[in-house]
């Protein structure tokens, strides 16, 4: 291994192991910590300890300021869009609160994407969605999970992006993770359920078609049953 790529694995081990912690509120906001005690803790360079760091602060995880260290910032400032930060916080204790308040914000961007998209995806566009939707049918028919989630999140992020607000297709990565998470946690039935199949091909169809208020209903239909699906798994968690 290179010294360069041995730098980053480093690197990448010092930020895999604090980031999840600081996102799991293992570290109360206001605490410190300092360059000096993450390079012991985790036998790494100060320079190495430094560049975790400055990851954490693009995030808006932590500020750091001379003389007074690294700390921790209060939750309400995270930059809680950036992907990486939605995967910590679903690997932690508060995932089934961070799937729902994902949830929530596909309820109020996707179907009003898909009626955009209806509106304004060029043909070419129309065109792949609707074979796209074949091959998910398919697969989810099949029972093939990995692949399925695959083409359900270039499903997504297709239509985010046929909306032709960049603000939606800002948001990709915010659906890829919480579909990835849902699947990853155990959340998804082994086989998708018809009734979600059907409404995929609703929401294709009706974009193919150009028809912006039943593509907006399709999809409301489709987060709607990722909303309940959550509600039951809480209920059942907590009886």
């Amino acid at each position: 291994m290179s010294a360069a790529a041995d730098h980053r694995t480093l690197h990448n081990r010092v930020l895999a192991e604090v980031g999840p912690a600081i996102a799991a509120g293992e570290y109360e906001p206001g605490a410190v910590l300092t360059l000096d005690r993450l390079a012991q803790s985790y036998g790494v360079s100060r320079t190495v300890a430094r560049e975790a760091v400055r990851v954490l602060e693009s995030m808006h995880l932590v500020v750091s300021r001379p003389r007074t260290g690294v700390r921790v910032r209060p939750p309400e400032e995270w930059s809680v869009h950036d992907p990486q930060l939605i995967r910590w916080r679903l690997a932690g204790p508060g995932r089934m609160g961070q799937l729902r308040s994902l949830t929530e914000l596909r309820a109020a961007v996707e179907p009003p994407a898909a009626a955009f998209a209806a509106r304004r995806a060029a043909p070419a566009d129309r065109e792949f969605l609707l074979e796209l939707n074949e091959r998910m049918v398919a697969t989810g028919r099949s029972g093939d999970l990995e692949a399925f989630l695959r083409l359900d999140i270039e499903f997504h992020r297709s239509i985010l992006e046929m909306s032709g607000n960049e603000m939606f297709a800002g948001l990709t990565g915010v659906v890829s993770e919480v579909l990835t998470g849902r699947t990853e946690y155990d959340l998804m039935p082994r086989r998708p359920r018809p009734e979600a199949l059907r409404l995929h091909t609703h929401v294709a169809d009706a974009i193919g078609g150009g028809l912006a208020d039943v593509a907006q209903a399709a999809m409301r239909a489709i987060v709607d049953e990722v909303v309940a699906a959550l509600e039951d798994e809480e209920a059942a968690d907590c009886g």
